[in-house]
């Protein structure tokens, strides 16, 4: 009987230790629930309904090793989404971004915000500005959204965008960094930003990576 409960016990042990392995695993994979309503935008292998966004001066864009790569413009290179209707508000984006090259923005996400668009600018004007574009027309650089950071060469960035009726809201590795009421704000883009519309995302003078892009309503 003895020998009995120590077999119980082994076997409740190891069946713990084993699930706690797997657990671990998935944390470090950084696997989503299935039930997250995450809906992917890029399948890793062409670009699909991404399109060179045509800026003028635009670096080559192509789809390689999962990711979006965008080459150095002059000054821009970006990708622009020509697929389905993307809802305009109560949803949420999200993506990883690198810097591969350069010295300025290497993520200028520009999305809807109600029957608008706006513009999260990760490391302009010089590489460490952080910010929306634009609210009361101030840009990224001038309103109270702007903050500076240091950007690491060739390190990716969790990047994760909100927008409700009440406010837009970002996400960088998971630390909100902006909340910016929509109430009595006036919300736009810089006019540069135009072939980005709808949904885009571009570079300045530096060469940039994106993966993992993707899209929920809320």
């Amino acid at each position: 009987m003895a020998n009995t409960s120590i077999c119980r016990r082994t076997v409740a042990s190891a069946s713990v230790a084993l699930f706690t392995i797997i657990s671990l695993t998935l944390s470090a994979q950084g696997t989503r629930p299935a039930d997250s309503g995450w809906q992917p935008l890029f399948d890793g292998k062409a670009l699909g309904s991404w399109q060179p966004s045509k800026f003028g001066g635009d670096g080559a864009v192509r789809a390689e090793n999962g990711q979006i790569v965008l080459d150095t413009g002059k000054p821009f290179t970006g990708v622009t989404w020509s697929g389905p209707e993307l809802p305009t508000t109560n949803y949420e984006i999200a993506l990883q971004a690198m810097r591969i090259d350069g010295r300025d923005f290497f993520a200028g996400i520009t999305f809807p915000v109600g029957d608008s668009f706006c513009s999260l600018i990760l490391g302009g004007w010089g590489g460490t500005v952080i910010g929306l574009s634009s609210v009361n027309g101030e840009d990224a650089s001038q309103n109270q959204t702007s903050q500076s950071m240091e950007f690491e060469q060739g390190r990716w960035y969790n990047v994760r965008i909100r927008v409700t009726d009440a406010a837009i809201e970002t996400w960088l590795d998971d630390k909100q960094i902006i909340k910016q009421d929509r109430k009595g704000n006036k919300i736009s883009i810089r006019v540069d930003m135009d072939p980005s519309l709808p949904f885009g995302i571009a570079s300045y003078r530096t060469k940039a990576a994106l993966r993992d892009l993707r899209l929920r309503k809320l």
